[in-house]
């Protein structure tokens, strides 16, 4: 546990007007403000029912007074929950009290930054606290519960510690080389090291899913005017989320809305119809249709199926293949067939935006073009630094099957870099500069 800790405060609920509101308390001072504020120390984890009074023994709120004592505590510190009313002046009040005996306002995330060093938590789980409160579909809340109850974390951890017995044997073969020693042939040894191989794999494809999760997508409605682009938007958002006319060139700038695709958050932009704007606002459009065009993840080109032909040869805007969908709108006008267009194969897919149809298949198109399918093993919440000391990992542990029977001690070097960009993700390897990167991006009062 951390010794000689300050003691750190925050208001722990949303802005605004609630029923509820939280002040929490972390340090060896919980207890002494306890006591000044509710008059009493409470048993561990009962909640007492208190009038929170200020130094002067004015009353600031009534409500319910939590006491948690180290290291049964969230953070592993003595800590405190006021838990009174909702309004904005009142917690002020009850927060700038706490402060006046003795306490700091905490930094974005110290709270759980606080777990984390106290063992309470490790790194993965930390991050995957700040990945619940920010999880904008049901998919991605459980992906992060999986990782903040330890899922990610025990996988890391099993894997680590398969390596680190393998390392024995090769080490042991280095350091006692003349020593009749406990050995490992090479099939035993490539065995062992295909299985931890087989085994990291297996979490990429969990970890992979659980980033694109994490992060969502961003994904752009793009092509010629009265295409059928907007209605497309409202028929995927299930609303009215731009304006829909038969007047080309309704949408003169970018319309954003979120939707959710099979439990990933995609944010879908609306943009102007390329074509050569009319007059200076147009124009405006078309160069920030181009522009969100070269920054998204996934270009939805609409194409007029009653007129393809034009639409067609504006799809050359999209510099890249490989992240566009071809989208046949008005195939109820046309007489095509709704879902995947089977001359072009998945990459294209037929819908009306005005029945509805094809939409389905739009969005499972949407699934695999991004990579995600929403199959197989349940994913973990993970983020891109996760995905990349994985790589990093299976890059060491590819390079130690070269060396097997032969030179044991680059061997069990790449075995020991494997392990270290493991312990990169649980935080058993780690710096200052990373932890304030990560503990930055949470809320104040987590």
């Amino acid at each position: 546990m951390q010794q000689d800790q300050d003691t750190i405060a925050a208001i722990a609920t949303p802005q605004g007007v609630g029923a509820i509101g939280i002040v929490r308390v972390s340090g060896p001072r919980a207890r002494v403000i306890t006591r000044a504020i509710a008059g009493v120390v409470p048993p561990p984890k009962q909640a007492t029912h208190r009038v929170f009074r200020a130094a002067d023994g004015s009353p600031l709120d009534e409500g319910l007074v939590l006491y948690f004592e180290a290291p049964a505590s969230y953070t592993g510190e003595d800590v405190l929950e006021l838990q009174g009313h909702g309004g904005a002046r009142v917690l002020d009040g009850v927060l700038a009290c706490v402060l006046s005996h003795g306490a700091r306002p905490a930094r974005p995330g110290e709270f759980t930054e606080r777990a984390f060093l106290n063992g309470r938590l490790d790194l993965a789980q930390a991050e995957a606290v700040a990945d619940l409160i920010d999880s904008r579909t049901q998919a991605a809340a459980r992906a992060a519960v999986r990782s903040l109850m330890g899922d990610f974390s025990t996988e890391i951890s099993t894997l680590s510690a398969e390596i680190g017995d393998l390392r024995v044997f090769f080490e042991a073969d280095i350091d006692f080389s003349e020593e009749p020693v406990s050995r490992l042939d090479s099939n035993a040894a490539q065995a062992r090291l295909n299985h931890s191989n087989q085994r990291l794999s297996s979490l990429l494809h969990q970890a992979r899913p659980g980033s694109l999760l994490a992060h969502g997508a961003r994904a752009v409605l793009a092509g010629l005017p009265n295409a059928g682009k907007s209605s497309l938007m409202n028929a995927l958002a299930r609303e009215d989320r731009a304006i829909v006319s038969i007047a080309p060139g309704t949408t003169r700038d970018v319309v954003d809305t979120m939707i959710d695709v099979a439990g990933i958050a995609v944010q879908l932009t609306d943009t102007a119809g390329l074509r050569e704007g009319t007059d200076p606002v147009e124009e405006e459009g078309v160069r920030r249709a181009a522009q969100a065009i070269e920054q998204a993840d996934l270009v939805l080109f609409v194409i007029d199926d009653a007129a393809p032909q034009t639409s067609q040869n504006q799809a050359s805007m999209v510099p890249d293949a490989d992240r566009m969908l071809r989208i046949y709108n008005k195939c109820d006008l046309s007489g095509r067939a709704a879902g995947v267009v089977e001359d072009e194969g998945a990459g294209s897919i037929a819908v009306s935006a005005k029945t509805g149809v094809g939409i389905d298949a739009l969005e499972q198109a949407i699934q695999q073009k991004l990579g995600y399918t929403g199959m197989g093993e349940a994913p973990v919440m993970a983020r891109r630094r996760h995905i990349e000391a994985l790589l990093t990992a299976q890059t060491h542990l590819q390079a130690a099957e070269q060396h097997v029977g032969s030179a044991h001690e680059l061997l069990a070097e790449e075995l020991r870099l494997a392990q270290r960009a493991l312990g990169e993700i649980t935080g058993q390897v780690t710096t200052e500069d990373l932890l304030g990167q990560i503990f930055s991006t949470f809320c104040i009062g987590k």
